[in-house]
């Protein structure tokens, strides 16, 4: 009996060792409790907009994306994915790709794809595609963002008619004054680039992802929008684009940080989103 009690309690606390080593996620909320993932989508599924912040080359977090992805579409009729890993010059060729009017091949070799598309983008497309789920285009294109950095949100104004339906309406505000944008200023202090442009750049990325998604919350939609954690971090950049046209809207932000322990939320992450993914500092990255 005593040799039974010790294997047994030997057994629990090897599995405990082997868990604490080896844990692939955990999901803490705002307040650092940790809560089940199911749980945390079944909480998703009541709100009309979800961005999923996201470490873009973090391979867990993306086979999280797609779990929710799923998940929303068991309990949801009117569901759209949406994303910043496409631009929005790129919409028709998705429209036609879903449509099945060109193929995956030409689809690919036409559109920006980002250089782990396929590894980590191309699952949640796919299924979208196979289930009949709208996907929206929501980036600015890079050009437009890049004539930003050099010469501000002015420059836009000099760009024809077409190619501002691919941006935001005009003018954009920004507030230089936000906390992100107010960090990004200091990240980069010393930098020989223009430092309001640079913020600019960022906001116009911001502001023309949320400006994609208008149309679709306005016919009640249901959007879940993939994007880097740091577009939606503290309820700012493409939140607070969202929170001026819509006050009131129900939504929910989920960040992605990475951590030596996973079994407790570090201090800095708290209040960052309404739930925090948090894989391990050596998990496995696409590139």
């Amino acid at each position: 009996m005593i040799k039974f009690c010790i294997s047994f309690l030997l057994g629990i606390f090897l599995s405990f060792s082997v868990d604490a080593q080896t844990a692939a996620f955990k999901v803490f909320d705002k307040e650092g409790r940790e809560v089940r993932f199911e749980a945390m989508s079944q909480i998703a599924s009541q709100h009309q907009l979800v961005f999923f912040g996201e470490l873009h080359n973090n391979s867990i977090a993306h086979w999280l994306q797609l779990r929710l992805l799923k998940a929303l579409e068991a309990s949801k009729d009117k569901l759209v994915l949406a994303g910043e890993f496409f631009e929005r010059d790129d919409q028709l060729n998705i429209n036609e790709w879903f449509a099945d009017r060109i193929t995956e091949r030409n689809f690919e070799a036409e559109v920006k794809l980002w250089n782990n598309y396929k590894t980590d983008y191309k699952p949640l497309m796919l299924f979208a595609k196979s289930k009949g789920i709208p996907f929206i285009a929501s980036n600015v294109p890079r050009k437009y963002a890049s004539l930003v950095s050099r010469e501000g949100l002015s420059g836009l104004e000099t760009l024809s008619d077409e190619a501002k339906t691919y941006i935001a309406a005009l003018p954009v505000t920004v507030d230089k004054e936000l906390p992100g944008y107010k960090g990004m200023a200091e990240m980069m202090h010393g930098s020989p680039m223009n430092m309001d442009y640079m913020i600019e750049a960022q906001a116009i990325k911001d502001a023309t992802m949320a400006y994609s998604l208008f149309n679709a919350l306005e016919n009640g939609k249901t959007i879940l929008h993939i994007n880097g954690s740091y577009h939606s971090n503290n309820y700012e950049g493409i939140v607070w684009y969202i929170l001026q046209r819509f006050p009131e809207m129900a939504l929910m932000t989920i960040n992605t940080v990475e951590q030596e322990n996973v079994h407790e939320l570090e201090e800095k992450h708290l209040g960052t989103a309404d739930y925090i993914m948090v894989t391990p500092l050596d998990g496995p990255k696409s590139y």
